[in-house]
């Protein structure tokens, strides 16, 4: 009924006459709108180009100190008997930590308590067997010396004799030349002529029977000489052979006493930090034992697990912030870092085996190319509320790269177009 009431004009009208003033602007040139956008165009060109951009990259790592903490573990199965240091101790090198018992006991005792015992008693009859051949030996040598000096005064003797007989015999040669003149004048009978002739041939028998006895002196002398060298020889030998089958028998003592009580001993000078073992526990062979922290002059640094994308902008000499997982950097801050060397192969997975924090991606992180990088520490130790706190082997990090001129670019571009 409205609807006839006012005409179908005044409708129209009244729906699209303005109540307001409306003041309408010229439009802007568009050479001025084509020229603000190729001013922005080359800004932003002459940005990408000449400006340099900067990416955080947030890696994983961990403290270490060089030298290395050293982690002591357990050679065999067995239990703790007596414990040597307590916590805080400081410890030198090969100094004992650890004694622990690794034998085997049967029904009839002890295996290697029994097996010292019968090659302690095999010890000490060999050595028994040493000292009684040492002392044959020695009234061996003695006996033929005595027979060697006996035999050499009887050969001087012999030679004594053999001069006297020599000069006698000379003496009744010479004599019996005259007998024939006195035989031939009728001085003498014929049988004092033939006795004196018999006497000449005892001597002369005489004579041959004294070099008969020193060629025998003689002989006997080289035989006692060289059976004084072979029975010295043949004791040596024995005695030797004796000495070899002691220090066998030592040997195997001392395999004897490795599968008995064993010693667990300090690698290095250090301070121990951790004990994991206590008197009367069970061990198993490669359990932990104890860490002991190096003393003296101790160098801090931080192990990096780079990705292989930021491995093209990262180089020797650049300077990183680390944030420490002990310290929150919203208390503590960032602390500065300076990098020494970058690895240029990926590590193996034996050598990031070796770390506790080297990526917490899961398995396809761990897929992944990580190149180890080594930085520098510059602040060890700082105070916070009054306190002294110190960095320590293993603390945890997430230090902050800054990659120059990386995948800034391609972030800008897609919004610029878009």
């Amino acid at each position: 009924m409205s609807k006839n009431l006012y005409r179908k004009e005044a409708i129209e009208y009244k729906r699209h006459h303005w109540k307001g003033r409306a003041l309408l602007l010229a439009g802007l040139p568009a050479w001025l709108i084509a020229s603000l956008a190729a001013l922005f165009l080359i800004a932003l060109i002459c940005a990408l180009i000449f400006c340099k951009f900067t990416q955080r990259v947030d890696v994983n790592g961990e403290v270490i100190t060089l030298p290395h903490s050293i982690n002591v573990f357990a050679p065999q199965q067995g239990f703790i008997v007596k414990q040597f240091v307590k916590i805080g101790d400081v410890v030198k090198k090969n100094q004992p930590l650890y004694e622990i018992d690794v034998s085997r006991s049967t029904t009839t005792g002890n295996v290697s308590a029994a097996q010292i015992e019968a090659i302690n008693e095999k010890i000490s009859n060999s050595d028994e067997i040493i000292k009684k051949l040492v002392e044959n030996k020695k009234q061996t040598l003695n006996a033929l010396n005595e027979q060697l000096k006996t035999t050499s005064a009887s050969l001087k003797e012999t030679n004594r004799m053999l001069a006297n007989a020599q000069v006698g015999l000379k003496k009744m040669h010479d004599n019996l030349s005259s007998y024939d003149k006195y035989l031939s004048d009728g001085l003498i009978t014929k049988d004092q002529y033939n006795y004196q002739h018999s006497l000449y041939f005892q001597q002369q028998s005489t004579y041959q029977s004294l070099v008969s006895q020193k060629m025998q002196l003689e002989s006997q002398i080289t035989q006692l000489n060289s059976d004084k060298i072979t029975k010295a020889a043949d004791f040596d030998n024995q005695i030797s052979s004796q000495y070899n089958q002691s220090n066998d028998f030592k040997n195997q003592l001392v395999e004897s006493n490795a599968n008995g009580n064993i010693i667990i001993k300090a690698t290095s000078d250090g301070k121990i930090e951790s004990l994991s073992a206590t008197q009367g526990q069970t061990v198993d062979n490669g359990s932990s034992l104890a860490q002991i922290k190096p003393t003296g002059n101790v160098e801090y640094y931080l192990i990096l697990w780079l990705p292989n994308r930021t491995i093209p902008y990262l180089k020797t000499g650049d300077t990183i912030n680390i944030r420490y997982d002990a310290f929150p950097s919203d208390k503590f801050g960032q602390f500065p870092g300076k990098i020494i060397s970058v690895s240029s192969m990926p590590a193996s997975r034996q050598e990031m085996s070796e770390y506790t924090n080297v990526s917490n991606g899961g398995n396809q992180q761990q897929e992944l190319a990580l190149y180890k990088a080594i930085v520098k520490i510059k602040d060890k130790q700082f105070e916070y509320d009054g306190k002294k706190l110190s960095l320590s082997n293993g603390l945890k990090h997430k230090p902050l790269s800054s990659l120059k001129n990386a995948l800034s670019i391609c972030g800008c571009l897609p919004r610029f177009i878009r």
